[in-house]
């Protein structure tokens, strides 16, 4: 890495990435400085998400062990598919907090996190879908009379009713009710300034009783809210949604919709219904029921995750499928472990990052040799013991030099 590289950074960021080596984390800042032997893996993303044209769904499975940095190289595809001009979303499965087989935690995760790349012209990213969209909406022609009508015809046929008609209401004007008829029996449940947030909650997933989504679609001038029901399946909605949006942000300019799973293996840490719930999303996710062109899954798992895919009793309910055989031609990256020449550019990167961080004359001369011994000692299949195992190493030298300045300072 070049010299110049670090000074893009403050002494502040390069100690916060060092501090998160040392405890073992994951840091942000290590995709761009740390990132080493990525050509297999660009190999992999250009046979599979990047695939020219964008037309048909594609997924990718990233397979490692602990530490092995499986959410370095997501993070590395983050940044990737944002260059690309990607929609991207990332979230850690977990079986309580964001279970697969729970859908409805997810997608709000999944929402939750929505980036978007930089506009044209402009280095910052949108911060909001919806005022994103509403910039989209703006640019489009008026097809209907009906300004509703007119605005669901932007969305995805395939998107569920009850958010299709959110969305719309989101940029629909609230109708104004003078002050001396809101006390009437017949606008009881006219409240506007409700409306922007039951909304939003719906779009994003909350929790949104019918009878207070209601009246913000009617307020909203919505003339179709009345075509189907309103009530929002815990599941299947949410699941529908999600492979709706994709279609939704290619009609925006993007290229479509990367959705980033880390700590797959999760969905194997429940009982029987819970798994098979989570196979059966997953299965949709990975090979939709129809065709849903810009939808880019990538899935983090452990070797436990399809080993236990081999023992599953599928011949039991509720399991739909036997998932080991459907899934034996999934697209997967195996992550292995870098060469020495690798590991002795990173420890150089290393010398100059911990200089930096900590202002002190770090002698590369003296320092390699050193790591490089320590190298010969430690597991390099297993990146995150080794580069903590380095960090701890520059820190005893460091300390060492500033120690011993300070008995020199004291003799003179």
């Amino acid at each position: 890495m070049e010299a110049m590289a670090l000074q893009d950074y403050s002494p502040f960021q390069l100690r916060r990435l060092l501090e998160h080596l040392r405890e073992g984390l994951y840091d942000p800042l290590a995709v761009r400085l740390l990132t080493a032997e990525h050509d297999a893996l660009d190999t992999r993303l250009q046979q599979t998400l990047w695939r020219s044209g964008d037309d048909t769904a594609a997924h990718l499975c990233v397979c490692g062990g602990y530490g092995q940095g499986k959410s370095h190289t997501l993070a590395y595809i983050h940044a990737l598919a944002l260059q690309r001009g990607y929609v991207v979303s990332a979230v850690n499965l977990d079986p309580r907090e964001v279970p697969l087989h729970h859908f409805r935690q997810t997608y709000r995760a999944l929402m939750r996190s929505l980036t978007f790349p930089p506009t044209a012209g402009s280095n910052v990213a949108p911060t909001s879908f919806l005022d994103r969209w509403r910039t989209w909406l703006r640019a489009q022609p008026r097809i209907d009379v009906d300004p509703a009508v007119s605005l669901a015809a932007s969305l995805p046929a395939s998107m569920p009713h009850p958010f299709k008609a959110a969305i719309t209401a989101l940029a629909l004007p609230t109708l104004e009710v003078p002050l001396g008829q809101r006390l009437l029996k017949q606008y009881r449940d006219y409240r506007p300034a409700d409306f922007p947030w039951i909304l939003r909650r719906t779009l994003l997933g909350d929790s949104v009783p019918v009878a207070r989504l209601r009246p913000a679609l009617k307020y909203r001038q919505v003339s179709f809210y009345r075509q189907a029901t309103l009530a929002i399946d815990s599941h299947e909605s949410f699941v529908q949604m999600t492979l709706a949006l994709p279609a939704l942000f290619r009609r925006m300019g993007y290229r479509g919709w990367v959705l980033l799973f880390d700590e797959g293996e999760a969905m194997i840490q429940g009982p029987r219904p819970m798994r098979a719930r989570g196979y059966r999303t997953l299965h949709r996710l990975l090979y939709p029921d129809a065709p849903c062109p810009g939808l880019h899954p990538v899935f983090a798992f452990t070797p436990d995750f399809f080993q236990r895919l081999r023992e599953e009793e599928y011949h039991l309910p509720p399991f739909e499928r036997n998932y080991a055989d459907a899934w034996r031609h999934l697209n997967v990256h195996y992550l292995r472990g870098l060469s020495r020449a690798a590991w002795h550019d990173l420890c150089t990167t290393l010398v100059a990052l911990h200089a930096a961080a900590y202002h002190w004359p770090a002698d590369h001369t003296r320092l390699m040799p050193v790591l490089t011994a320590r190298l010969q000692t430690l597991p390099l299949h297993d990146p995150r013991t080794t580069l903590k195992t380095l960090v701890d190493e520059l820190d005893q030298v460091q300390q060492q030099a500033f120690f011993a300045q300070r008995q020199a300072v004291a003799r003179t």
